[in-house]
């Protein structure tokens, strides 16, 4: 077992950061999640407009639940795009994989926009577009990991969790251009214009935001860590086997963490706004754009959430944002309930605020549980294997207990059973990670 940095061989000096490398690594790193979440979430929240085009049915809730059921796939072959894009990372070098991941990824949506639907060419169409989601889900399992590893191996050590907040920023950043989009294009379009051709204009966007990610990641250089083990050529020859025989707590502790994250933080960014809408009956457009703003106020919370894990350690931070999703969760969704837009925003606002002292800190703790040579492997097969069990399934999983049990608020109860997962998960890391005084004030 090794879940702790390892010395340096012996004459290898410690890699150098330059200022204008770390900005340009924040920029690359931050706009990539930001298109890999604007691309994955945009399917999401019109998830009830593209349910009819792909699905027809006489029972609304079974096309919504089977959009879901394809918004799930596409995070259910994640692990297979962590394997593929890790061993890439790893084996040769950080930046090709994260050019490689946010290529494929704005491709993939960006053919959504241009599908034929099921009145056009019948079953093949939900085929297409199932499709289509696995190739997302397979560059999305490379995409986020691969940010968080090339992000801390830029940083300075001490300046790590602080700059850590960066690929959350950038991945909430997309849920919000995603939302504010798709509430754009609703508030200029009528029912009719939007199913028929208003639901394809945010997947064409894809197209000029992948161009700008790519202009970002072809400026920038492989991390200081990672050069420096090329010279030595110290580079792992199988990391996806290095990884299962040296790192299986590291592993299950990455799954833990993902997995309450994933299950909380997915849940609120998805399947509020379709409950909002679908079940509570509000007005798509305007749930659209409380979405937006709610998302909005969790990314201004995130630099005071990385000056805090800087300053007290990314474990407490996590432990206080899950303890706060556990609380929440419930009176969240009953305020929903209460009658009006504006009592259900403040929810929103209560349930997502714990968000940001989740994701910023776990952006900084799940690189520091592997070592350099499997670092990128090690969190994509951990990560999305845990997104895989609670987070892209959250929205299918809370729409189907809400139809099973006839109860609005049964949600709240996966939310709070997730966080249980992850309290236990980082209670282990504390033991594993927290050994050395100086890995304390670093994570």
């Amino acid at each position: 077992m090794s879940t702790t940095q390892q010395p340096a061989p012996p004459g290898a000096e410690s890699p150098s950061y330059d200022p204008r490398t770390v900005r340009r690594a924040m920029l690359a790193g931050s706009i990539g999640t930001l298109i890999e979440y604007y691309d994955f979430s945009i399917y999401g929240y019109l998830a009830v407009a593209i349910a009819p085009q792909f699905f027809p049915g006489d029972d609304p809730t079974a096309s919504v639940l089977a959009a879901l059921a394809v918004f799930a796939t596409g995070l259910v072959v994640r692990p297979v795009g962590g394997v593929f894009f890790g061993w890439l990372g790893d084996r040769w070098g950080r930046r090709k994989a994260l050019v490689s991941s946010v290529l494929c990824m704005g491709v993939a949506s960006s053919l959504t926009g241009l599908l034929p639907t099921y009145s056009q060419i019948g079953v093949f169409a939900a085929v297409l577009l199932f499709l289509i989601r696995v190739v997302q889900g397979i560059s999305s399992g490379g995409e986020s990991v691969g940010a968080f590893t090339y992000i801390y191996e830029s940083a300075p050590p001490r300046r790590r969790a602080f700059l850590g907040a960066v690929t959350p920023i950038g991945s909430n950043l997309g849920f919000v251009l995603a939302a504010a989009t798709a509430g754009a294009i609703s508030a200029l379009t009528t029912k009719d214009q939007m199913a028929d051709w208003g639901w394809r204009l945010p997947f064409l966007l894809a197209v000029p935001l992948t161009l700008i990610c790519l202009w970002a990641r072809l400026k920038i250089e492989d991390t200081p860590e990672f050069q420096k083990a090329a010279e030595r050529a110290d580079i792992p020859s199988a990391p996806i086997r290095e990884v299962l025989s040296t790192h299986r707590p590291a592993l299950l502790q990455s799954v833990g963490l993902a997995m309450a994250q994933g299950g909380a933080v997915f849940l609120g960014l998805t399947y509020i706004g379709i409950y909002l809408t679908t079940n509570l009956g509000y007005d798509p457009t305007q749930v659209f754009w409380l979405t937006a703003g709610v998302v909005f106020v969790t990314v201004l919370l995130m630099v005071p959430a990385g000056w805090l894990s800087a300053r007290f350690g990314c474990r407490r931070v996590l432990l206080a944002g899950l303890v706060g999703f556990l609380v929440t969760a419930y009176p969240a969704m009953v305020l929903m309930g209460r009658g009006s837009l504006a009592v259900a925003g403040l929810a929103y606002v209560l349930l997502m605020v714990s968000s940001a002292f989740v994701q910023v800190p776990a952006a900084s703790l799940w690189p520091h549980l592997f070592e350099r040579r499997v670092r990128y492997t090690g969190m994509a097969i951990g990560y999305n294997i845990g997104t895989v069990l609670a987070g892209g399934t959250a929205p299918y999983i809370a729409a189907f207990l809400v139809d099973r049990t006839g109860s609005l608020l049964s949600p709240a109860f996966f939310v709070m059973a997730v966080c249980l997962i992850g309290i236990g998960a980082l209670a282990t890391v504390r033991k594993d990670v927290g050994a050395l005084a100086t890995v304390r004030k670093d994570v």
